[in-house]
């Protein structure tokens, strides 16, 4: 079992890269992200996960334990192989995927290419009480209520695409509307941010 690598960045696609390590090019399929970090010739260490098909070996890299973790959860589920699991985590971070999940939110994994709403429900479903929204945003935490449960918020649906402005509008917002029984809970509050965002507005992501 391959479960790291550490050598030099020999070449770089969209979605690859062969990592030589003692004379030998490991070919490791990443997210675009992760491929973007990494630059030839440099010095490079990935967490893997090898897939052995009867006709194939694919190795699979990620940036750090959780979000190898989260690969291998999402592949438990059915109807998800590696490359739909690659997607999900090319589209989302581990946070708003944890946090997508708590709030029953399976729209955003519908939107992954691959993932329909079966499959998307199925991950809802089968991953629920497995991930935590772990991360918080330091930034704008003294300007709106809710401290540590809204930034948990915050750094999901900034994870989900909107930019951080709104999302932390949206939470103040609802925080001061809403009661704490109706927001006490990263699920609940998410869920509230999310259906004042609305399901008719497109997020924008960085970088795109």
């Amino acid at each position: 079992m391959i479960s790291s690598l550490r050598g030099t960045v020999l070449s770089l696609s969209g979605g690859s890269a062969v990592i030589e390590v003692g004379g030998v090019g490991f070919a490791v399929q990443l997210t675009p992200d992760h491929a973007l970090s990494l630059r030839l010739g440099d010095t490079a260490f990935v967490m893997t996960s090898l897939i052995v098909r009867e006709d194939a070996l694919s190795l699979f890299g990620f940036a750090d334990t959780e979000q190898l973790a989260v690969f291998e959860l999402l592949l438990g589920v059915t109807g998800v192989g590696p490359k739909s699991a690659m997607g999900v985590l090319a589209a989302l971070t581990p946070d708003a995927i944890a946090a997508a999940v708590q709030a029953d939110d399976d729209a955003v994994f519908r939107k992954v290419s691959g993932i329909g709403p079966k499959t998307a429900k199925l991950i809802v479903v089968s991953l629920a009480g497995k991930l935590v929204v772990t991360h918080t945003q330091r930034s704008a935490s003294s300007t709106r209520p809710g401290s540590s449960l809204g930034d948990s918020v915050l750094v999901a649906l900034v994870g989900l695409g909107w930019p951080e402005r709104v999302a932390s509008e949206v939470i103040a917002e609802v925080v001061a509307e809403h009661a704490e029984p109706e927001r006490g809970s990263v699920s609940a509050l998410l869920r509230l941010a999310l259906a004042r965002l609305g399901p008719g507005q497109t997020p924008v992501r960085s970088g795109s």
